[in-house]
């Protein structure tokens, strides 16, 4: 009888940093069932690439020069709306996380994870599966009730974290002093903070400030 064969999942990974890819490379090379097909530096070229390779899986990070992962991931999943996307982030905040799975991720996974979790991962998420480690998936659930911080809080939010008073913010933001108070109370209301600087380390563990 002849051993039948699989068909192997093709996986693009897209990262800025080449020793990165090579290591990711390294571990899918000792799969039998995986191949490496296609390797992305920029978001614009994991789309340029996802369109000629048509990888199974896609393996994308978040933080990347020009049009960011979530970003690509949205231009990529409008053209294909099959595609199968595995965010991997150093970056554990409940919000990143969100935006990641809205914009059509099946897997997140954190870079030190990998070792341990990566190559499951996509043999799940190539079957039709979801994969969110227990830990960002219990942050997800503790914040799922919270108001989230609007695009204006944000923006004064980063803005406070540059070191930046009120008058300076109403300037670069065009709007009043009164204004930025206002936004700062609602900032500290919704995340639960006792001043300033408590709302700005909240939101950086979180991920609001990595947000465009």
């Amino acid at each position: 009888m002849h051993e039948t064969l699989l068909k192997a999942i093709r996986v693009m990974t897209v990262d800025d940093h080449h020793v990165f890819r090579e290591g990711i490379g390294a571990m899918l090379a000792t799969q039998k069932d995986m191949e490496l097909v296609a390797e992305a530096s920029t978001g614009e070229q994991a789309v340029e690439l996802y369109a000629e390779h048509k990888p199974d899986i896609t393996l994308m990070d978040l933080r990347l020069p020009g049009i960011n992962g979530i970003d690509a991931m949205l231009l990529i999943r409008e053209r294909f709306p099959r595609a199968r996307m595995i965010v991997l982030t150093t970056y554990k905040g409940d919000v990143q996380a969100l935006r990641a799975l809205k914009a059509g991720a099946a897997g997140y996974l954190l870079k030190s994870m990998l070792r341990v979790y990566m190559l499951d991962t996509i043999r799940a998420v190539h079957a039709g599966q979801k994969r969110i480690p227990p830990e960002i998936a219990a942050e997800m659930a503790e914040y799922a009730a919270d108001d989230s911080l609007t695009t204006r809080e944000v923006q004064v939010l980063k803005s406070v974290a540059a070191g930046n008073a009120n008058k300076m913010i109403a300037d670069r933001l065009n709007i009043s002093e009164d204004t930025v108070k206002a936004h700062m109370k609602n900032i500290l209301s919704k995340l639960g903070a006792n001043d300033r600087t408590h709302a700005v380390t909240i939101a950086a563990r979180r991920g609001f400030l990595d947000l465009n």
